[in-house]
């Protein structure tokens, strides 16, 4: 195997192996404690501008495939695993994981000690690094870390977004199915009469998954997806029943057009947010976000619904978290994190309007949050 390397800004420097493409990534460094569930990791928008360590000690052993995915493509800028599975063992398995990395550009580091790395993330904080298989130089790796973009105060939703706006459907192959033109008076015309019993959702695209999709539409909903740039008038020229957020990228404190239109929408339509989603009804209505110190990221984070007093094992993929002391009257808490306290969802008291911070819609993940969809139903009847 061909050598590789992972620089922190710190000046710490992993040798060990490469795997997926070649070349030289920069990124935050950050970790997930997920043991399964890595194709829909990879493909999660969410990681744009990331390189990824998984903590489990092997990945890849079940291969990929083409139902396993959450986007059009990979957005990570690299991923290092203790041990990267050589051998597909699934029935399903269309290829292997380091070939699926290496199709889709993403450099690979393997057969570093990933629990020291990911002690050290979680003691000092999500780090810039740097992973080549190109430039082998301790110093020259360093200076490339200390060099490179940080994570805050970029707008990475831009690079995600779709371009054009959508409809829904249930097979991949339909997921670009352009729009019907509107009408005269930019109006768009009714939903043909088979879909005449759904409630109509606008998706806002800040980076979405795929599942979140297909979770609407299992909840009786029509969705359109929307470019995450879409103004307020753009949004309700549809006539939507209810709008949703999505999750996305990178720094919510940058997003001034996103929080715009989400501002202009509360009070007007039923809304549902989900992660930067959530982040982003928090700002609209006057709160402020700060940066975790390593985030939440991984299938196993215990989440109490504060008004119904169960505990929930979620699926997580964040480094940003509102700030409590800034809330407004007009939100108050549903939802807390039992390991750090911080806030994972919220609710509006006078305006039809919710958000939390994990995501419900997980695949592969736990599915004790899917109910909150069917609360976003009920919130449109």
């Amino acid at each position: 195997m061909a050598r590789a390397a992972l620089a922190l800004e710190d000046g710490t420097v992993y040798f060990g192996e490469s795997f997926g493409a070649k070349g030289t990534v920069s990124g935050e460094v950050c970790f997930n404690t997920s043991m399964t569930g890595y194709q829909e990791i990879l493909t999660d928008p969410s990681y744009r501008g990331q390189i990824l360590t998984m903590t489990a000690p092997q990945i890849g052993n079940y291969g990929v495939n083409e139902s396993d995915i959450e986007s059009g493509k990979l957005q990570m800028s690299g991923f290092i695993v203790r041990e990267a599975s050589r051998i597909s063992s699934n029935f399903t398995a269309t290829g292997t994981l380091g070939d699926y990395l290496a199709r889709a550009g993403v450099v690979g580091l393997a057969g570093i000690d990933t629990r020291a790395l990911v002690r050290r993330l979680r003691i000092r904080g999500a780090m810039t690094g740097v992973v080549s298989s190109e430039v082998l130089d301790p110093a020259k790796l360093i200076e490339l870390a200390r060099t490179a973009p940080t994570l805050v105060g970029r707008d990475l939703v831009r690079e995600v977004m779709p371009q054009a706006s959508s409809e829904w459907a249930e097979t991949l192959d339909d997921w670009a199915r352009p729009l019907p033109q509107p009408l005269e008076g930019g109006v768009f015309p009714p939903p043909p009469a088979a879909l005449a019993g759904t409630k109509h959702v606008v998706a806002l695209d800040y980076g979405m998954k795929w599942n979140i999709a297909r979770h609407l539409a299992s909840a009786g909903c029509r969705v359109t997806v929307l470019p995450g740039k879409a103004t307020a008038a753009e949004v309700l020229a549809h006539k939507p029943d209810g709008v949703f957020l999505s999750n996305g990228p990178g720094d919510p404190e940058v997003l001034g057009y996103c929080v715009d239109t989400v501002r202009d929408l509360v009070g007007k339509v039923p809304m549902f947010g989900i992660c930067l989603g959530h982040q982003l009804l928090a700002l609209a209505c006057g709160a402020k976000t700060y940066k975790l110190k390593f985030g939440h990221r991984g299938a196993n984070q215990p989440v109490m619904d504060l008004e119904t007093g169960k505990v929930e094992i979620t699926s997580q993929n964040h480094g940003f978290a509102v700030d409590e002391a800034t809330l407004p009257p007009e939100l108050v808490v549903t939802h807390r994190n039992l390991n750090d306290g911080t806030i994972e969802g919220v609710r509006h008291t006078t305006a039809s309007a919710a958000s939390v911070q994990y995501h419900p819609e997980a695949a592969a993940g736990p599915h004790d949050s899917a109910y909150l969809f069917g609360r976003f139903r009920q919130m449109m009847a």
